[in-house]
């Protein structure tokens, strides 16, 4: 009876939110009637009396008008995000039996035990093992791309401390299972005042085996950067199952399988994507699961319920045959009161995946999201298809063209024999050279034509007709370790602004490859997404154009007594209301707000431009592609200085003169600008140019703070701040000359 009731009640619903979608749709219609009016305004310049335009040199204001033209349209771009608002709802309680869920593999990936500390990867992989899923359907692979020896010992630790760790788990109905996060006292035990001495006495003993395995990992860890193994680039393909014999005891335990691809210094690797490609078919050899997680190593599992949550959406009849993957919020367990550095990446995943999910899905975001396998194969075997072309297609090894078809069946086998043979076949498709002449990575599998694999890849699948939907629970999934340095926030978002600037200027650029593919909103919103990185265009147009300007006391900018006045102002005044708007409504704070105006400002004046300048060099020929891990080794002083909500100025001394010196140019430009309004009086004319100054100033307030005010180890040092001051003087007076005569 219960069955056929949960049988008849959906697995999940979506709600659309009206009453946003009609606030976005409305203000986009009236701030586009307003930059249709500054349009007119910028235009009609042109066509005035030569004896009028004579005050005021084309030159810089064609530069401005340029620069609110891309502005404008890259903020068009964005308004297809705010259409159509989606929240989803599971309901776990109502899956089939555990019989009846199909198969997960769980993969991970890890690059340097130097950067990314081999204690924190495993916490990671035992989360993972300890899921709310059948533990015969769930399999967890580790990818290695560093080739270290610490990596596979800490996981033969890790598999020991799990065997204690997982029954402890499901005994007990531990809710918080990574066991860092458990024994740190971090757990809301909500039962804990009903449990009786047995359980504490057990605990006591998993504490003391953490400790334990604790100590050893992290042993061998800083062995390793003591001088000892790190990483190997020039390496066979490592496959090891840790558990080769089962017991009693293991068959209620994941399986746990170590894989390190070959590596040849002479052959490409495609960084992260191709590590994807290898588990996904060394994992078709062991397990073959329809499902397939994705996770960080860094991004362990808050809530071990988001298997069966998953499940929800890809068992849902109407909507289990086009979709290809529910993507989760990626949150952070270190995100401070302030977050100086926007870490929280809000509007991210309160606007822009949201805004997605009302389309046809959102994008594919790099950790916490459950693939449906066949979805990056891009189709399913049949019996009458064409060998050849599968071989032409997936590579020259039947068995993995065998594991494609639904009716193969997973290899998990004790027979040593077939161990044996398995083993064989793994380690040819985690060669080199497998990938040579097929279509791995440009049609089938995580796509590298882009360091941003994740972005293009979901692309890619909305293309071809997939859809994805955006699962946000009250209860943060995953958690992760976010950026808590200046320096870091800057190699990351320069990655992946290069990253997003390889789609927009390639073959896969969304004004080409997707308008007849998908749907004109979801193409626009990848194309936003491609583009976005070129803010960095009209932002350093408005930092520097008007105040070479008000320093000379040429007016850009309408009169006050002009009507043109309340459309300019209007246009700033209703974008800084409309961000507050959003902020305040998914619980940010007014210090929330200007720290993400703030945060943007510099990735658009450091990050945006570089990334773009190395995707520009990348299409050219003239750098080849690279890819670092983000840092997750935590420094005190730089944590302490994020804590205190205090800007580490420990970055690139190149980054960090450019920030510098625009800061002091707008100082000096505002000065003047004030000046001459008090002398001669016509603050009518500049007022715009004055409070646009005076606004990057407050923006810009940690780096006069740190250029004056600071004395501690993450201030600017006075040699940045004396060359910033000498080159702002260079800039003024060339370009006072540039652009004026």
């Amino acid at each position: 009876m219960k069955e056929a009731m949960d049988n008849s009640l959906p697995l999940q619903l979506s709600h659309v939110r009206k009453s946003i979608s009609i606030i976005n749709r409305t203000y986009t219609i009236i701030h586009s009637t307003a930059l249709t009016a500054l349009l007119y305004y910028r235009v009609s310049f042109l066509f005035q009396n030569p004896e009028i335009r004579s005050h005021t040199p084309t030159f810089p204001w064609l530069l401005v008008f340029s620069g609110e033209l891309i502005l404008s349209f890259i903020w068009l771009l964005g308004q297809a995000y705010r259409w159509r608002y989606v929240t989803r709802t599971s309901f776990p309680e109502r899956l089939p039996d555990n019989k009846h869920l199909p198969a997960i593999d769980v993969f991970i990936c890890t690059a340097d035990p130097k950067r990314e500390p081999t204690f924190g990867v495993m916490n990671t992989v035992i989360s993972a093992m300890a899921l709310d899923y059948p533990p015969e359907k769930l399999h967890v692979y580790v990818s290695d791309d560093g080739g270290s020896s610490v990596t596979l010992y800490g996981m033969k630790e890790a598999w020991a401390f799990a065997r204690l760790w997982l029954p402890f788990c499901c005994t007990h109905g531990i809710k918080t299972r990574c066991p860092e996060v458990y024994f740190s006292g971090a757990e809301d035990d909500e039962d804990g005042e009903l449990r009786g001495n047995e359980f504490f006495e057990e605990r006591q003993k998993i504490k003391i085996e953490f400790e334990l395995f604790r100590e050893l990992v992290m042993r061998a860890n800083e062995n390793c950067g003591a001088g000892g193994d790190s990483i190997n680039g020039d390496h066979p393909p490592i496959i090891e199952r840790q558990n080769k014999v089962i017991d009693e005891k293991e068959a209620e335990m994941p399986i746990l399988v170590y894989v390190s691809r070959e590596k040849r210094p002479s052959h490409p690797h495609h960084f992260k994507a191709g590590a994807l490609n290898v588990l996904l078919r060394v994992s078709s050899m062991i397990s073959n699961s329809p499902y397939i997680l994705v996770l960080d190593c860094d991004m362990y599992c808050n809530d071990p319920s988001s298997a069966r949550q998953a499940m929800c959406f890809h068992l849902d009849p109407k909507l289990s045959p086009s979709l290809a993957f529910v993507q989760f919020p990626q949150k952070f367990h270190n995100i401070s009161s302030n977050d100086i550095y926007d870490s929280l990446i809000r509007s991210a995943f309160t606007t822009v995946w949201e805004g997605m999910d009302g389309l046809d899905g959102p994008v594919l975001s790099g950790t916490g999201f459950y693939m449906k396998r066949v979805a990056l194969y891009g189709t399913s075997i049949q019996d009458d298809t064409n060998l050849t072309v599968l071989r032409q297609t997936f590579g020259y090894s039947d068995e993995f063209i065998k594991s494609m078809s639904q009716k193969c069946k997973p290899n998990i086998s004790n027979g040593r024999d077939s161990q044996a043979g398995i083993l064989r076949e793994a380690q040819l498709l985690a060669s080199c050279e497998f990938e040579n002449q097929t279509k791995w990575g440009e049609e089938v599998g995580f796509l590298h034509h882009s360091v941003c694999e994740d972005v293009l890849t979901g692309y890619n699948l909305h293309r071809k007709g997939w859809t994805s939907v955006f699962c946000l629970p009250s209860k943060p999934q995953f958690l992760g370790s976010s950026i808590t340095n200046l320096n870091d926030l800057l190699v990351q978002s320069t990655r992946w602004a290069s990253g997003l600037v390889d789609i927009g200027i390639s073959k896969f650029c969304p004004f080409l490859y997707g308008p007849l593919k998908t749907s004109f909103l979801q193409n626009i919103c990848y194309a936003e997404l491609s583009f976005f990185p070129f803010y960095f265009l009209p932002v350093w147009c408005f930092a520097t154009i008007p105040q070479l300007c008000l320093f000379n006391g040429i007016p850009l900018y309408p009169e006050v007594s002009s009507s043109f006045f309340v459309v300019f102002a209007f246009i700033f005044l209703s974008a800084l209301s409309k961000h507050l708007w959003e902020v305040m409504s998914t619980g940010g704070s007014i210090r929330t707000w200007s720290n993400e105006q703030r945060i943007w400002m510099i990735k658009s004046v450091t990050t945006y431009l570089y990334g773009s300048l190395d995707a520009i060099m990348k299409r050219f020929g003239m750098r080849k592609a690279s890819f670092s891990p983000t840092n997750k080794v935590s420094d005190r002083d730089r944590v302490k200085l994020y804590q205190m909500g205090k800007f580490d100025f420990r970055i690139s001394e190149a980054v960090l003169t450019s920030m510098v010196t625009l800061v002091v140019l707008n100082m000096v430009a505002f000065i003047a600008g004030v000046a001459r309004v008090i002398i001669f009086g016509n603050w009518e004319k500049l007022l715009m140019q004055v409070l646009l100054s005076l606004y990057i100033l407050i923006m810009g307030s940690p780096v006069l703070e740190g250029m004056i005010v600071r004395k501690d180890k993450g201030r600017i040092p006075y040699s940045i701040t004396l060359f910033s001051v000498v080159l702002a003087m260079v800039v003024l007076t060339l370009g006072s000359v540039v652009l004026l005569y």
